[in-house]
């Protein structure tokens, strides 16, 4: 039963190996998974019967069945952000000894839908639920940055801002799309600091971001370096949890 699941998964790792190769014959999988044409026929009939492969009926080639996208997409709305983004926070949380927000995007909005707090006593006291523009804080940013270009502008261009606002903010955005994340002082709250970085899902979109929040007197030059490599990794790391492949 094993070697026979095994096989099956091998068969399927190769009708998805090459983007530009939609279709296999039987004697290239044969020869591919070095497996003998009689028993790839027999496997190839049993994952056909279960919708997992489809073969075209005038080449007679084979290539995987849309019963995958099927269970792909309810994997996808089963998903729960916060869930998987917990232990990834929590972790994040005690070795930079900061608080740590999950952001999503509401329409024009940014809004907070977790937090791990700081460990420490002086720490930033703001609520899940709060919701503010996309274009301020860090971890808004983060997220509009990412966002399909007529997306972004659209919001941009429904915002309050000036037109020179608009202008300094589209450099911005430039330059978190080229490093990676984004760093705001004080946009929201007098005397704070944040660094955060897109979260993505299946299908490369955006749909998140994780941010380091704290002091301004705590997120220091010095510490900048080591704080903008760790909320990096951890958006990674929620992104794998979300379905992107990297």
């Amino acid at each position: 039963m094993i070697q026979s699941i095994d096989r099956a998964m091998a068969i399927i790792h190769i009708l998805i190996s090459d983007p530009y190769k939609r279709e296999w014959s039987v004697s290239d999988l044969s020869e591919r998974a070095e497996l003998p044409i009689s028993t790839m026929h027999r496997i190839l009939s049993s994952l056909i019967k279960h919708r997992l492969v489809t073969q075209n009926p005038v080449t007679k080639h084979y290539r995987v069945g849309y019963f995958w996208m099927e269970v792909g997409m309810q994997v996808l709305e089963s998903i729960d952000f916060r869930g998987a983004a917990q232990p990834v926070m929590e972790n994040l949380a005690k070795e930079v000894e900061e608080s740590i927000y999950l952001n999503i995007q509401d329409g024009t909005f940014g809004i907070t839908i977790e937090i791990v707090d700081s460990p420490l006593k002086v720490r930033i006291a703001e609520t899940v639920g709060t919701r503010i523009p996309l274009y301020i804080g860090a971890p808004n940013k983060a997220i509009l940055s990412f966002l399909m270009e007529d997306e972004r502008e659209q919001i941009l261009e429904e915002s309050e801002l000036t037109k020179e606002e608009k202008e300094s903010l589209r450099k911005s955005i430039a330059m978190i799309q080229k490093t990676g994340y984004a760093y705001s002082v004080s946009e929201q709250t007098e005397g704070t600091a944040s660094l955060a970085a897109p979260v993505f899902g299946y299908g490369n979109k955006v749909v998140a971001a994780v941010s380091i929040n704290g002091p301004s007197f705590r997120i220091t030059k010095e510490r900048m370096p080591l704080l903008i490599e760790k909320v990096k990794k951890a958006a990674e790391d929620i992104s794998k949890e979300l379905g992107r492949h990297y």
